[in-house]
């Protein structure tokens, strides 16, 4: 475990250099759907990390949001997006993140959120805690969604979901202290974790966006479920993480 963080932070280092130095210049920006986009800094940050866990683990598994799988030989998986919240970042907005989580025979085991403005590291290892720059965080201990700031994404395709994701929202809003939205889901899970908002929901994400940050507030002591408060899982679209002490009540106000 000890060389996989190594090479992990490795690889989150140089991907954090490559956004600086892209970030506020004029980008080549490409479409994948309506409104998800892609510049060439999520390109260039997604080749420097895959290069840097290939030549350390040539037989490794490496998912990737841009390339997709580079399959290995052995049950040993990096799950990677090397720029999450490129809408904030095409618009030199600071909430952005490198997102790199480890895998073990389908198991998360490790996972690391990287803000390159801000300089927070998020770490987190099973059963080891998680930390921000070192030093342990835990989730907050608010006891009631209406003492709770919350923190809320949505899908870059909303036509199909867009009632009741603002159903969903509109409940939450009126129950709770506030909501926010920063475009970042991997940003977002650490903030559970070190008690910044209490809760975080949002569907429609992939794996990439959850596996890292997962970890992360899994390991602060948060409870991860799906919407309707059964086991979460990376392939799932839909996520709800909370201190724990507010997810009943919040899972129910997003069961529709």
């Amino acid at each position: 475990m000890e060389r996989i963080k190594a090479v992990g932070l490795a690889a989150a280092a140089r991907a954090g250099d490559i956004l600086r130095d892209y970030l506020g210049k004029t980008h080549t920006i490409e479409k994948k759907g309506t409104i998800n986009l892609v510049t060439e800094a999520d390109l260039a940050s997604e080749r420097a990390i895959v290069e840097i866990v290939r030549s350390a683990f040539p037989q490794h598994t490496v998912i990737a949001e841009e390339s997709g799988i580079t399959q290995g030989t052995d049950p040993h998986e990096w799950i990677i997006d090397p720029l999450d919240g490129t809408t904030n970042y095409a618009h030199s907005l600071p909430g952005f993140s490198v997102s790199i989580a480890f895998a073990f025979e389908g198991d998360l085991v490790f996972g690391l959120v990287l803000n390159p403005i801000a300089g927070e590291l998020f770490c987190g290892t099973r059963d080891r805690g998680a930390t921000l720059n070192g030093r342990p965080i835990l989730v907050s201990s608010t006891k009631s969604v209406s003492e709770s700031l919350l923190v809320t994404g949505f899908p870059y395709e909303l036509k199909p979901v867009i009632r009741p994701l603002m159903s969903r929202f509109e409940r939450c809003l009126m129950a709770a202290q506030g909501i926010r939205r920063l475009g970042s889901a991997a940003l977002d899970l650490c903030y559970v974790a070190c008690g910044r908002f209490e809760g975080f929901w949002e569907q429609n994400l992939a794996p990439w966006d959850t596996a890292a940050g997962m970890v992360i507030a899994r390991e602060a002591g948060a409870s991860i479920s799906d919407f309707s408060n059964k086991p979460y899982s990376i392939e799932k679209k839909e996520i709800l993480a909370t201190n724990g002490l507010i997810h009943q009540e919040l899972a129910a106000l997003l069961t529709l």
